[in-house]
């Protein structure tokens, strides 16, 4: 058993912080705040002078500070909006002020840093100091999202349940250990042998962390459209925390199932994701019940889901249970996606979960991450992983998609995009506005339907995390996404215009079909052999998209009186894959190659069982490594 337990963890917390802080600080409260330590001081400005004190401690009691003033000594509210406002320039385009009280944190909504130079600049230091409340600088985008003004509003009224539920966390991740002598197992719960529902649980002795918790688009019953969480053989509150690599539904759709049934714990993702995350669950509810089916959960457990949401940057080492610590690193797969990386008690054992990634660079993000510190189990996705899934160089199939445009266009046709809302479409809107403006292809509307418009807004949210190129032209330049172009307020009664009317191109979810505007355009779109569709996603087993995409001469579609219809499909059917958002198998091997550690074991999961075996034999075989798939409900001790 372990020799201390959390009173001693607490008492050693307590004797470094007590014996660092300066007296003048007048520090009056220690209190845990999920995985950080929050300091509560009548003169924090001594802490904020001089950093080193804060990091010193960090180091020594290896856990995250944040220095909050005592509610006391906050400056009251109108004064210190009035001085805020008073010291911001006109030029960041501020929106609004929020106050938190339980957390002693002001919220600077603005549409630009200006001259902040960034959510750590002086100016925000200097307004700390001054007013004692801890700013948080948070980007508003050009257009309006309902999405963060939601977010923030729930955050906001929920404060003293989310104070409550961080103290809780911060309790549970230093409890003592059970036992010195680690053990690590793996347990595939969704996403081996397939893609969709991607789900992994990583026990030790002393934690459970799940990775992901995805539904399967496409599935033919709820056996296979779910993880197979019935197989865990412990109750929801055994379980430390969730983990979600990004905001695709086949890797978060059914997260909030799980607070349905009780889970109260830490979910962590990056803050993109989390965002992405609350319009898309609701949008999955939205099509469930439309499709004519209950959905899984309801609005109340998705909104639990983000308010137990704990959003971590990129490169944030943190403790997430008494043995685990987790760090998320950008994987280029769509805004906010991250690899994880678990360090596994005193460094016993690191495995990395690759999620979905593309090790490339893209007109939308940097490519992936290799430089994890050590990785002795890897965990990746084999979607594009046989020998034959080669893509096009990436300017070639960007001139391709163009060309299938521009040709669609000349003839008098129309172009339907079936996309997924996150990541694929803001790409394909980047190639477009340059092509636009390129000549390369005529003045043409672009039609955006369904969630086009908040994803997009959450994209211009966040430019620090996108390719330099496009953060750039964001800031300093010309937004690519508020193209003159781009038509994204779209109604219900324009679809059938607009699918018979003038040659145009028209972006609709979902990407694979599977449900969506995307299908009210197909059905006006089919039988015409003017039109083209053009797929840049991958078509996943079972899907419409997938059939399509295979040559199908006819397909199964509700007419205007919801009836079953049979159309004949002859449209150009045009598959681009270069442009996908997925590593394709020379990418995976060069990911694999260029590891600071060759891992002992990798496991490959999201992907065609073929696809798996053929990557998995690849590389025994390149790289003399215990590479192999497993199945669904299959545990794998890895230490």
């Amino acid at each position: 058993m372990a020799d201390y337990d959390l009173e001693a963890r607490l008492k050693q917390i307590r004797e470094v912080i007590f014996r660092s802080v300066p007296p003048e600080a007048r520090l009056t409260k220690v209190e845990f705040e999920g995985p950080n330590i929050a300091l509560y001081c009548e003169k924090p400005q001594v802490l904020l002078a001089d950093e080193s004190i804060v990091r010193s401690m960090a180091k020594q009691i290896k856990t995250r500070i944040i220095v909050r003033t005592d509610p006391s000594q906050l400056m009251p509210r109108e004064d210190a909006e009035k001085l805020i406002r008073e010291t911001l320039s006109e030029d960041i385009g501020l929106e609004s002020i929020i106050f938190n009280e339980d957390e002693g944190e002001v919220m600077i909504v603005a549409k630009k840093y200006g001259p902040l130079g960034g959510p750590s600049s002086p100016l925000l230091k200097e307004i700390a100091q001054k007013t004692g409340w801890r700013p948080l600088f948070i980007r508003a985008p050009p257009i309006k999202s309902a999405t963060l003004k939601g977010i923030l509003s729930l955050m906001n009224n929920e404060g003293d349940y989310r104070k409550d539920f961080l103290r809780e966390v911060g309790q549970s991740i230093h409890r003592p250990l059970i036992y010195k002598n680690n053990y690590v197992t793996i347990r595939a719960l969704g996403g081996f042998q397939e893609v969709g529902r991607s789900s992994i649980l990583v026990e030790t002795a002393s934690s459970k962390v799940l990775l992901d918790c995805g539904v399967k688009p496409g599935a033919v019953n709820r056996l296979d459209e779910f993880p197979r969480l019935d197989a865990i053989d412990f109750d929801l509150d055994e379980l430390d925390a969730v983990i979600i690599s990004h905001a695709h539904l086949d890797h978060m759709g059914f997260l909030p199932y799980l607070f349905k049934y009780g889970y109260r714990g830490p979910v962590y993702m990056t803050r993109p994701t989390m965002e992405l995350m609350a319009l898309l669950q609701s949008d999955y509810m939205d099509i469930t019940e439309k499709g004519g089916e209950k959905p899984p959960y309801g609005v109340n457990d998705y909104k639990k889901a983000l308010l137990h949401t704990i959003p971590l940057e990129y490169g944030e080492v943190v403790d997430i249970s008494p043995d685990v610590k987790a760090t998320l690193y950008n994987a280029g797969h769509i805004l906010g996606s991250a690899i994880t990386h678990l360090h596994i008690g005193e460094g016993e054992h690191n495995i990395v979960y690759t999620g979905d990634f593309k090790y490339a660079d893209t007109r939308l993000l940097q490519r992936a991450e290799t430089d994890f510190p050590r990785v002795e189990t890897l965990i990746m996705e084999s979607t594009y992983g046989a020998k034959n899934d080669i893509m096009v160089p990436r300017e070639e199939a960007e001139r391709q998609f163009i060309e299938a445009v521009r040709v669609t266009l000349e003839h008098g046709g129309r172009v339907l995009i079936p996309v997924l809302s996150v990541g694929r479409a803001q790409e394909l809107m980047v190639i477009l506005a340059q092509a636009f403006n390129d000549g390369a292809l005529p003045k043409t509307k672009v039609h955006m339907e369904g969630l086009l418009y908040e994803t997009t807004a959450l994209h211009m949210a966040h430019p620090e995390v996108l390719s330099r190129a496009l953060r750039d032209s964001i800031y300093y330049d010309e937004n690519p996404f508020m193209h003159e172009n781009f038509d994204m307020h779209l109604r219900i009664e324009d679809r059938q215009k607009l699918a018979k009317g003038e040659p145009c191109i028209i972006m609709a979810p979902a990407g694979m079909l599977t449900g969506g505007p995307a299908l009210d355009y197909l059905k006006y779109m089919v039988e015409d052999e003017k039109n083209a569709i053009i797929f840049t996603s991958y078509q996943a087993e079972g899907t419409l998209g997938r059939k399509i995409a295979k040559g199908a001469n006819e397909i199964q579609l509700e007419d205007e009186a919801g009836q079953e219809k049979t159309f004949k499909v002859l449209m150009k059917v045009i598959p681009i894959e270069g442009l996908s958002g997925h590593s394709d198998r020379r990418e995976l091997v060069q990911f694999v190659e260029r590891l600071r550690m060759r891992p002992k074991t990798i496991i490959v999961n999201h992907g065609e069982p073929r696809k798996i075996d053929d990557l998995a034999s690849y590389l025994r075989f390149r790289l003399r490594v215990n590479a192999f798939g497993l199945e669904v409900m299959d545990a794998i001790r890895v230490y």
